[in-house]
């Protein structure tokens, strides 16, 4: 491994106890346990009454304009491994990753019946009756299994949305009782598709790579050796005061880069742009939709951008989606890569920061978009 490697990565023990080998996730944070959102909506919806105040969010869904059908940049991974195309696909991933920050990635080669497999057991899942769905639930100071996320307070507002969240790789990582033993090919597609998920990942990261001028492109990929990755499927169930809610609060991804499957074909994502515009994102059929994560943005020394995001729902109809989260290993020590910062007359934009540390901040941010948790990092 290069000693110039800006993510000097730590090689993962290879004999860990339990709580050394769950992922910087879990580890840093950790969720309260509140009331199903799911079983909340089934009688609520149907009630005539206000929705709960703790779930009422006008003061951030009312404040800002919101743009519909908006059309982010797309990226043909196909184009982008055929020699005679990829130097002008490779532009156009640039471009996306540096003045978007998201982009939706087509010809991915993700095999439609591996997707179709996917959707079909998360949906499965979600509509499971509610003791099922327990057997897989968070345990108490955990963030892993079924439940909400980001809920460290008894007095936080909510969002409107529930979710299942698993260590997928490294494999020996994997903690079996919070994945889910029904539908019985749940566990089996999940797998099927994170590995495709991670080739996905592995081919965008040596282009980026070679679009920032890493030589050679395998370099970036040392910094994440054995992929560790997480996923975190989402049910956002209708809401009649659907103005009145968030799905998922506005944040950035404490990650590389994240890969988002819509499980149905039901809208809710919105990313924000410079002007404070809100854009709402039409999903392309069979796209998987790009972000661009924190640490990407550091490695990058700021060409690439981790952009706030956020969730909203649906009047009625539910919606689900699914995130394959890419990071590296949690015993890394991260900053911008050294010729990266020599290209840059200003130096280095961002402090050197323990991944660990990092998450700590990011969690403690309470998904409170990035100004506490990267903006502390500048320089």
């Amino acid at each position: 491994m290069s000693t110039a490697l800006t993510i000097r990565l730590l090689l993962c023990r290879e004999e860990r106890n339990n709580q050394v080998v769950t992922m910087a996730h879990a580890k840093a944070g950790a969720s309260l346990l509140v009331p199903n959102v799911q079983e909340l909506a089934h009688t609520w919806n149907r009630s005539g009454e206000q929705v709960p105040d703790r779930y009422v969010r006008t003061e951030e869904t009312g404040a800002d304009e919101v743009v519909a059908g908006c059309s982010i940049p797309v990226v043909d991974l196909s184009r982008l491994l055929d020699s005679r195309s990829s130097a002008e696909e490779l532009a156009n991933l640039g471009a996306a990753c540096r003045h978007w920050g998201f982009f939706q990635l087509i010809n991915h080669g993700v095999p439609e019946e591996v997707m179709q497999d996917v959707k079909r057991d998360i949906t499965e899942f979600f509509n499971l009756p509610l003791e099922a769905k327990k057997l897989h639930a968070q345990t108490p100071g955990g963030l892993e299994g079924y439940g909400q996320s980001f809920v460290f307070s008894e007095t936080q507002k909510l969002d409107w949305a529930d979710m299942i969240y698993l260590m997928i790789n490294p494999k020996e990582e994997r903690d079996l009782r919070f994945w889910p033993a029904q539908p019985p090919s749940f566990r089996g597609s999940l797998d099927r598709y994170a590995a495709e998920a991670a080739r996905v990942t592995a081919s965008l990261l040596r282009s980026m790579a070679a679009d920032l001028g890493v030589e050679p492109p395998e370099r970036l990929m040392e910094a994440f050796r054995g992929q560790p990755q997480s996923m975190r499927a989402t049910y956002y169930p209708p809401c009649r005061q659907a103005g009145d809610v968030l799905g998922l609060s506005p944040h950035t991804d404490a990650t590389a880069l994240a890969l988002l499957l819509h499980v149905n074909d039901v809208q809710g994502l919105q990313i924000r742009r410079d002007d404070g515009r809100w854009l709402a994102v039409d999903p392309i059929d069979g796209a998987l939709v790009v972000s661009i994560g924190d640490i990407m943005e550091i490695l990058s020394n700021g060409r690439y951008r981790s952009v706030e995001h956020r969730a909203m729902v649906h009047p009625d109809k539910d919606r689900i989606s699914a995130t394959m989260f890419h990071q590296p290993c949690p015993d890394t020590t991260v900053s911008p890569l050294p010729e990266l910062v020599k290209k840059d007359s200003g130096g280095a934009r961002y402090k050197s920061v323990a991944y660990m540390e990092f998450m700590k901040s990011f969690f403690a941010s309470k998904l409170d978009g990035r100004r506490s948790h990267m903006d502390a990092l500048r320089i």
